[in-house]
């Protein structure tokens, strides 16, 4: 089986994947924390499936060579953008400056769903990433995310509380609290449905729209219909077909 590892700003993802490409199970753990828990989810992962090969997409580079190390002992590791390549023609300007978690997504979503395509990740930051008819990676957008931009407001002002994030149940917030929710939530749900639009402008073309990343179940009903297909799962299955070449 192969163990797919999706390393982000906030959270590691682990996915263990059958042959077939099934994903059997999946485990998270913050990116921060301790060494020692993150080697025992990935004990307790070796230990329950019998794992033949693990694949590192990472856009944190310590956190790629501390699992790297665990791992290595026991199964062959690669990391994607060292030992993997992602066969897609990247059109930035410079190439390097696109994460690897991007061109992975791009990639999975491109074999799944053809083209074109906007993939939109609700990651630490919301990205847009833009493939082509022709199966180009022309690029995309960044905006930060809804809990940066959440603990953005409770850090950067003296009277907007910390609050949890959970959608909102009206447009017009009655407290503090479901105003920034329904500034965050709607606000977001709006700027999605407005980036789509605007890039298909640009693009001259009505593409495919993958909404994937840790938010996207909370989001998705605002952003609807711009985003018909939800795929929570994307870079695990773009880091399955990466270990087919």
């Amino acid at each position: 089986m192969l163990l797919a590892i999706d390393i982000g700003n906030t959270t590691i993802g682990f996915a263990v994947i059958h042959k077939a490409g099934n994903i059997a199970s999946i485990a998270v753990v913050d990116t921060d924390a301790k060494t020692n828990k993150i080697k025992a989810v990935v004990a307790k992962i070796l230990r329950a499936q019998p794992i033949s090969r693990a694949i590192i997409c990472s856009v944190v580079p310590k956190a790629s060579k501390t699992l790297e190390d665990m791992l290595k002992k026991t199964v062959p590791v690669d990391i994607i953008g060292r030992d993997i390549v992602v066969p897609i023609k990247n059109e930035y300007k410079n190439p390097k400056q696109v994460g690897q978690d991007r061109l992975v997504g791009a990639y999975g979503a491109m074999k799944i769903y053809g083209c074109p395509l906007i993939v939109v990740d609700l990651g630490t930051a919301i990205t847009f990433d833009v493939i082509s008819a022709k199966g180009e990676y022309l690029g995309g957008a960044i905006v930060p995310g809804i809990r940066l931009s959440a603990e953005s407001l409770f850090l950067k002002t003296a009277l907007l509380p910390h609050i949890e994030i959970q959608a909102p149940k009206h447009i017009i917030g009655k407290t503090t609290q479901e105003s920034i929710l329904s500034g965050l939530f709607y606000g977001y749900g709006s700027l999605c449905r407005g980036f789509i639009d605007l890039i298909s402008q640009q693009i001259k073309a009505k593409p495919k729209v993958v909404m994937t990343g840790g938010h996207t179940n909370l989001m998705k009903k605002f952003v609807s219909p711009k985003i018909r297909i939800i795929d929570e799962d994307l870079v695990f299955k773009g880091i399955y077909f990466l270990s087919h070449l």
